[in-house]
């Protein structure tokens, strides 16, 4: 049935008893094939039939009356009539558009996949969540241009430049996940760096270090303060030998040789770097050792050194809650840049504090694990284990003095 349709028209229509009817349009302005059809509950729907390429019919909704005007319905099947005059078929495209995957949709796998398994899977979602799906979600992956993503940074660096950098960070790895998978041809981003979108994401190397007054209050510390004697141990661990909280905080009896005197920890466990580290340990340390030991008997599994469930080791996480939620009662100051000093400042200080003794960089930088790098590596395979035990013993003397 055609005529020539008009608003008044189309809202004097009644619906048909059973069925669906369609009402072509006559109108000079509508294209071929275009009408509405009619349901019986009432629902008058702009469409366009059309005969595809290889000549099957076809039904194209273009949408609502209501939401859609009929001009602008008219307009709107123009364009459609245009695209398929040249061999394209718009319901096809539609269907394979609802295949293709949204970056919410993306978001959500990819963390089932690959992020719910990292320890930092809670604060990766958290970003996911507040930033990129609310931004990005509706849009299809393969929609998203490289602007988009750089809009997204932007706006976050401008106040807060370590989350923006995070954030590049997540999505950039969302996206390479993706193009593993074959969900895009192309990723949009793989190229994309920090320093191209602002100096606000600039990395900068934190410089935090103790003073002589957050030393002492450190090292005098007592559960008093708001911090299990277990944890404070702890701290003391990484003020001494200056390794990484999360290797303290994991450390096993097996791995303390205390008629050597060394402490080895495992290559399987230092994430950073891919050999033994083999740690001197000094009267401080032999002594903190003894008294952890001691407190331990009888009430610990015996596996973990800093044990404050029963057979499981230290969170590597509570440190870092602890000393944040004692601040006051550590005496830890604000510093202008770099705020409240944190467990990784103690590793940080206690190279600051080999540097004071005279100790060598080549040596300092051994003792707190670090690894070398490039030809020097290959050639030097001195072990430097005297030289570390020395490295450390002047620490504990500067340290010492520092606590008169």
């Amino acid at each position: 049935m055609s005529t020539s349709l008009t608003e008044s028209h189309l809202k004097a229509l009644t619906p048909p008893e059973r069925g669906r009817r369609l009402l072509f349009d006559e109108h000079r302005d509508a294209p071929r094939g275009f009408g509405v059809r009619i349901t019986p509950k009432g629902s008058v729907a702009f469409v366009l039939r059309y005969t595809n390429s290889f000549g099957k019919d076809r039904l194209v909704t273009i949408g609502e009356h209501g939401t859609w005007t009929l001009s602008a319905a008219r307009k709107r099947a123009a364009e459609l009539r245009k695209e398929i005059d040249t061999g394209a078929d718009p319901l096809d495209r539609r269907r394979t558009e609802r295949r293709e995957p949204t970056v919410a949709e993306v978001a959500e796998q990819f963390c089932k996949d690959h992020v719910d398994s990292l320890r930092s899977s809670k604060e990766v979602r958290r970003l996911f969540n507040l930033h990129i799906v609310p931004e990005l979600g509706t849009l299809r992956l393969k929609d998203v241009r490289r602007a988009d993503v750089i809009g997204l940074v932007s706006h976050i660096a401008s106040d807060r430049g370590r989350q923006a950098s995070l954030v590049l960070q997540y999505t950039k790895s969302m996206f390479a996940w993706a193009e593993d998978r074959e969900l895009i041809e192309l990723n949009p981003i793989a190229t994309l760096k920090a320093s191209k979108i602002g100096k606000e994401l600039a990395p900068r190397r934190r410089q935090r270090v103790l003073d002589r007054d957050e030393l002492k209050a450190l090292w005098n510390a007592t559960p008093s303060c708001g911090i299990q004697w277990i944890t404070l141990s702890a701290l003391w661990m990484i003020l001494l030998t200056g390794q990484r909280p999360g290797e303290v905080a994991a450390a096993e009896w097996s791995e303390i040789n205390f008629r050597e005197q060394i402490w080895v920890i495992p290559e399987t466990r230092r994430r950073k770097t891919e050999t033994d580290q083999t740690v001197p340990l000094t009267p401080l340390m032999l002594d903190l050792l003894g008294k952890v030991e001691e407190w331990a008997a009888g009430k610990r599994s015996g596996r973990y050194v800093f044990e404050v469930v029963y057979g499981r080791s230290l969170n590597p996480k509570t440190p870092s809650r602890a000393v944040f939620n004692a601040t006051n009662a550590l005496g830890n100051k604000v510093h202008p840049t770099w705020g409240h000093w944190t467990p990784h400042d103690l590793r940080r200080t206690a190279r600051t504090g080999m540097a004071r003794a005279g100790v060598d960089e080549t040596v300092a930088e051994l003792a707190i694990g670090h690894t070398r790098k490039g030809i020097v590596a290959v050639y030097d395979q001195h072990r430097y284990e005297d030289e570390k035990r020395r490295a450390l013993e002047a620490w504990e003397h500067n340290l010492l003095e520092q606590m008169k």
